[in-house]
């Protein structure tokens, strides 16, 4: 089974997250991960296409790369994630950590909605608080997600008996990925009482939305650290391969080797789609700035006509009513 075969599982339930029939097409994609997985059969087409239209995740995480050369946009090219995945950069390390992330959120997601037979909600979590709430109501079983994303998307990389650096790299990032979740749990609460009053006050523990999950897993890649493998007594870890920057932690993200630059297409290797074409900030002087993101070849700029809401006003009862403003903006894109 390679990899990318395996990650492109994983990638359909990513996709899975913020589908409307989230838990139904998590119960599909799971019994098609168990054959796959048995099987290393390739992913059926089907599968691919749903994938495609359930991408409010990837579009997610596009919205964070959005001003890099690298921007999440190779979700319409078969291998999924090509050469990003299959080097052990940072954006390696992104992939992994949101994709052990996306299936404990979508386990997770599905048990505590009563879809899937195994699992539920978290019953450990009971009684009544140090705070004096209630707890109550249907705690997200974060442990079982955990558990299953541990043992579905680290099973690759365990079973080479984690000897090698770039599955030392992957497993480190799978948690890493797995506690941006765990790290921002947070409690729900709701009131009773007359007239709204909070005479008794019900919590539960609930997961962050994916959106800040990711959120969180981008400011860890912005801050990855380069590693290197080094044997401590009978033990292979990882460690800065700049012995001036300080260790990394089990949040932060690791990778072994620098990145390509991103700025050419090449169409033999899937996710290097260059930056030709790429709008860019003039007048900015980091990665979204025209030099940087053009990588030297300049850029060209043209006015186009935008329309906006604008003057909206309130209309009782109850909706907003806007007028329709045209305008014209310059657009500047990479040559």
């Amino acid at each position: 089974m390679t990899e990318e075969y395996v990650l492109r599982c994983v990638l359909m339930l990513c996709c899975a997250l913020l589908s409307a029939n989230a838990s139904n097409w998590l119960k599909n994609v799971l019994a098609a991960c168990s054959s796959f997985v048995a099987d290393a059969a390739p992913v059926c087409p089907l599968q691919v296409q749903i994938c495609k239209r359930s991408v409010e995740v990837m579009d997610a995480v596009r919205r964070g790369f959005r001003n890099r050369r690298w921007n999440c946009s190779t979700l319409e090219s078969m291998p999924v994630f090509g050469k990003v995945v299959t080097q052990g950069t940072r954006e390696a390390a992104f992939v992994y950590a949101i994709s052990a992330a996306s299936v404990a959120f979508a386990v997770t997601r599905a048990c505590s909605s009563g879809e899937l037979e195994k699992c539920g909600c978290d019953h450990n979590v009971h009684g009544v608080s140090p705070e004096g709430f209630q707890w109550s109501g249907c705690s997200d079983n974060i442990a079982y997600g955990v558990a299953f994303s541990q043992s579905f998307v680290d099973v690759r990389e365990r079973s080479k008996g984690q000897s090698s650096s770039r599955a030392l790299m992957n497993l480190h990032n799978n948690e890493a990925g797995r506690k941006a979740i765990l790290s921002h749990m947070r409690v729900e609460c709701k009131c009773h009482g007359v007239s709204g009053s909070c005479e008794v006050k019900t919590c539960w523990k609930a997961m962050p939305p994916f959106r800040k999950v990711g959120n969180i897993i981008k400011e860890k890649f912005d801050g990855a650290t380069e590693v290197e493998q080094r044997k401590v007594g009978t033990t292979k870890v990882l460690v800065p391969r700049n012995s001036q920057f300080k260790p990394h932690t089990d949040e932060d993200l690791v990778y072994l080797e620098p990145s390509p630059d991103f700025c050419d297409y090449d169409p033999r290797t899937p996710g290097m789609l260059g930056t030709v074409g790429r709008q860019c900030n003039r007048t900015s002087k980091a990665i979204d700035g025209c030099e940087l993101m053009c990588c030297g070849r300049g850029f060209q700029t043209q006015e186009v006509e935008v329309v906006d809401r604008c003057s909206c006003k309130f209309h009782w009862c109850c909706y907003v009513k806007c007028k329709q403003c045209r305008k014209m903006v310059e657009i500047h894109t990479c040559r």
